[in-house]
């Protein structure tokens, strides 16, 4: 006689309550996490200033809260690193905050940073030398993802270009080249990038000048209180390419007078402002002396032709 054997089978109750079990644990949280567990990414191109929108950003901090999570990973000697949201967690810190809300995600080195970059690269106020390193930093990331993957060499090809990141901010790959050229700057010629004292194309050029001619350049343009044009910054480049750059020849280029230079008279606003109200704006203490003067030529033509 053979036995009978009971067969148990799961419930359906118990099937779904597994599978609702899974998917929540793969869902997304969004977790309230001390910001004194959450350090700063990894070379984190873009800079976080205690300016005059930062100071908005703690207002709106205060009255309404965190409003769009940051993005975070574990990071191996603990606590989190995080990918989006430092500005926000500086907010936090200035409005008094020991916590924000963070949505904690595994990736790898090279997605972060890909994510990290995105996260912020349209912004209008960005700087010039974040948008550099931020460019380099995505690009680098691209190419490892496209030398790991297992592509056609046609598709590795377009993966590791520039295209991919001049596509995703909107401009050419050149551009994006243009920018990632800035690296090359010393910081203190970046820094004269970002204050628009250098203007970009110029300094562009003066990025394939050694660092010590670098060095070097900006003692010219202390001595000779002018900062290289495109022409001069050309110049600049083709003899350090010849290995002729020297200081003299620095300070000889800088000393050249621009053509715009020959055709603009500038007089400082110190030397206008006791004239006029101080509520003034440049705008309207320009329009005036333009009536003055025209007051002035009229009454020159008057006197001739009596």
């Amino acid at each position: 006689m053979k036995e009978n054997r009971k067969m148990e089978l799961t419930s359906y109750d118990e099937i779904f309550s597994t599978e609702e079990s899974r998917q929540d644990a793969a869902r997304e949280k969004v977790m309230e996490i001390p910001l004194s567990e959450l350090h700063a990414f990894r070379d984190h191109p873009y800079k976080v200033l205690d300016d005059e929108r930062m100071l908005d950003t703690v207002q709106s901090i205060r009255e309404y809260g965190v409003l769009v999570p940051a993005i975070a990973r574990p990071r191996k000697d603990g606590g989190y690193e995080l990918i989006s949201g430092h500005r926000r967690k500086r907010g936090c810190e200035l409005a008094g905050f020991e916590t924000m809300p963070v949505i904690v995600r595994d990736m790898d080195d090279d997605a972060a940073t890909i994510v990290m970059v995105d996260s912020n690269i349209q912004r209008e106020s960005l700087l010039p030398s974040e948008r550099a390193f931020a460019y380099r930093m995505k690009l680098e990331a691209i190419k490892r993802q496209g030398a790991r993957s297992d592509l056609t060499s046609m598709q590795v090809a377009q993966k590791l270009s520039a295209q991919k990141v001049g596509d995703d901010a909107g401009i050419s790959k050149d551009q994006v080249r243009r920018y990632i050229r800035l690296t090359n700057l010393i910081p203190q010629l970046l820094d004269m990038v970002d204050e628009k004292k250098i203007a970009f194309n110029p300094a562009v050029e003066l990025s394939y000048l050694k660092p010590q001619e670098q060095a070097e350049l900006l003692d010219a343009m202390d001595s000779e209180q002018a900062t290289p044009s495109l022409s001069q910054a050309q110049r600049l480049k083709k003899f350090s390419q010849e290995g002729r750059l020297s200081l003299d020849v620095m300070r000889a280029i800088m000393s050249e007078e621009k053509k715009h230079d020959l055709d603009r008279v500038t007089i400082g606003s110190d030397k206008l402002q006791k004239y006029f109200p101080k509520s003034w704006t440049p705008a309207q203490m320009e329009t005036q002396i333009i009536k003055l003067l025209e007051s002035w030529h009229r009454k020159r033509q008057q006197a001739h032709e009596r």
